[in-house]
């Protein structure tokens, strides 16, 4: 954990040495989980790649895990675009293509392979998932939400599930089955979703 005068530092000057490190370590530590996997990244070879010295890295995160926890939150803070096309199934459509261009990151894909690894051995991690994507799906949920008010679909008992459904087999492929994914399987499961919600084709 970071000292009291480190926090202070960095409220006092946040683009000084303090952030600039915080943020060469966050980097090296996603360019590690791409490079060897969360089952091999060390604190000594995020520190190398970093620059820093691995006593810095003790000082202010600890242990690896809340390391890489707090990579993993800083890289899903990134947000994907909410469309709003006028058409729910494009909606659904153009969400799901960017999801997908967005997992096929190098970065988000090890992220999402290092949660997947760590389960619910890290109560922390755990938690920190089951949050990330409670606020995803409730953002993406409000697609479903805009359709339902210009009478293109009845309201839904979960708006949510709805959204939930056109972003699961993304990384069902991704981290069991393995199969292609490409333009026509989104629009497959564009189509299926926008079905399921009641649109008309």
């Amino acid at each position: 954990m970071a000292s009291t005068s480190e926090r202070a530092l960095t409220q006092k000057r946040p683009g000084g040495r303090s952030a600039r490190v915080r943020a060469a370590v966050l980097k090296a530590t996603l360019e590690e989980l791409v490079a060897v996997g969360y089952g091999l990244l060390t604190i000594e070879g995020v520190a190398e790649r970093a620059g820093v010295h691995k006593t810095t890295i003790y000082r202010r995160w600890g242990d690896r895990e809340t390391l890489v926890l707090e990579a993993m939150l800083e890289r899903g803070s990134r947000e994907v675009p909410i469309p709003d096309t006028g058409s729910l199934r494009q909606d659904l459509l153009e969400y799901g293509r960017a999801v997908l261009a967005s997992s096929m990151e190098p970065e988000v894909e090890a992220v999402v392979r290092a949660v997947a690894a760590i389960g619910d051995s890290d109560p922390r991690v755990a938690e920190a998932a089951r949050t990330f994507w409670r606020t995803r799906f409730a953002l993406a949920s409000r697609m479903i939400e805009r359709a339902t008010e210009r009478g293109e679909i009845p309201p839904p008992p979960d708006a949510a599930l709805i959204a939930e459904m056109v972003i699961a087999p993304i990384y069902f492929r991704m981290l069991v089955s393995r199969e292609r994914m490409d333009s026509e399987f989104m629009e497959r499961v564009a189509d299926l979703a926008a079905e399921v919600a009641g649109a008309q084709r």
